[in-house]
């Protein structure tokens, strides 16, 4: 773990809780901050009141590091959305916590495939994701990236993981 991501972790009080409407601002900052770098698909924050719902955020001294979604897309799949943790918190396992606890939600409410488009294969590997081709997520496909402006070039890799039903 990097010494920064030490240090914070350990004088940190994170909480991890759903998203609030008071929380918007801080998310779009976080996604803007990666969108800006091509790192994630950029999220006005019109989208991010739409669905707020949908988010968990972690919390630091009242600050917001770190936010993802969960989206539903039919009665089996459900998207990993809009992971993103501030750099000074990486290695410090936000992102683990914050995808088991979208992990545990979708499996609540009975969610039986989990996916995520990323360039961060590795990560997601470690969690047990594998990766798939788009064609095996036409919900996924057909649904929302029709829409995207990468939608013919799309350079984000797929990945896929199959949720216990106990």
């Amino acid at each position: 773990m990097p010494s920064a991501a030490k240090s914070i972790q350990s004088q940190d009080k994170r909480t991890l809780r759903p998203a609030v409407l008071d929380d918007v601002r801080s998310i779009y900052q976080i996604l803007k901050h990666y969108s800006d770098r091509g790192l994630l698909l950029p999220r006005p924050e019109s989208d991010i009141y739409q669905s707020i719902r949908e988010f968990v955020v972690v919390e630091n001294s009242d600050r917001i590091v770190a936010c993802c979604a969960l989206q539903i897309f039919t009665r089996q799949l459900g998207e990993v959305r809009s992971l993103a943790v501030m750099p000074e918190y990486a290695g410090a396992g936000i992102g683990t916590e914050i995808v088991e606890r979208i992990e545990q939600e979708a499996n609540t409410i009975g969610l039986t495939r989990l996916m995520a488009l990323t360039y961060e294969v590795k990560f997601f590997s470690r969690m047990g994701y594998k990766v798939v081709e788009m064609n095996v997520l036409p919900e996924k496909v057909w649904g929302a990236c029709i829409n995207c402006h990468k939608f013919r070039n799309c350079d984000e890799i797929a990945v896929l993981k199959l949720l216990s039903e106990d």
